[in-house]
């Protein structure tokens, strides 16, 4: 029974030995393995424990890259200037259409940290918000701010022919280019309105 129990101490102690004295993995070597090199790409958490001097022969001949083609390699080296983590081009998620890109009903906020992020009700898109230059010289001749609908600016429209018709009495000599100027920001606003 002593023998026994002896036996098991020593068994016992030598498990907890080998926790903190690992054997160098090199074949045919028996010196303390006291540093640690990935197994492989694919297994980087797993190590195998060498000696100094097996250490700096395995990693010599490691080669993490091995079998990638070019295009793996560049792939990689990508992915790794954001931590392998994904990530989307700039400008796709458009801010004036968030709500299609986020569910803001699924987002448990209790502390209104989103506020800025959630649509307002009744506000602008960016469409009818950011006009280009082209478009604010049309809304400048129909006297607008914003476009509003089709049937506003039809209704401009038909005021502005009437004011400006080369027919019309009493007009000066550049009431051609003012109709050419109306007809033109017509074109620009439906155009934009119907996009």
């Amino acid at each position: 029974m002593a023998l026994e129990l002896e036996i098991d101490l020593l068994i016992r102690h030598r498990s907890e030995q080998a926790e903190f004295f690992k054997i160098c993995e090199w074949s045919k070597c028996s010196d303390e393995g006291t540093h640690r090199a990935p197994k492989s790409r694919s297994e980087l958490n797993s190590f195998l424990w060498f000696c100094i001097s097996h250490a700096r022969e395995y990693n010599k001949s490691w080669n993490y890259y091995e079998g990638m083609s070019d295009d793996d390699v560049e792939a990689d080296v990508r992915k790794d200037t954001v931590w392998q983590r994904p990530t989307w081009r700039l400008g796709t998620n458009d801010p004036a259409n968030l709500e299609s890109v986020v569910n803001f009903n699924s987002i448990h906020d209790p502390f209104d940290i989103l506020h800025n992020m959630r649509p307002k009700v009744g506000a602008h898109s960016a469409k009818e918000t950011i006009y280009s230059s082209e478009q604010f010289r049309a809304l400048a001749i129909f006297g607008l701010e914003r476009p509003g609908n089709i049937s506003n600016i039809k209704q401009r429209y038909k005021e502005l022919v009437k004011r400006y018709h080369p027919d019309a009495k009493g007009l000066d000599a550049n009431s051609d280019e003012k109709i050419k100027d109306v007809n033109q920001a017509y074109k620009i606003l439906i155009d934009f309105l119907t996009f």
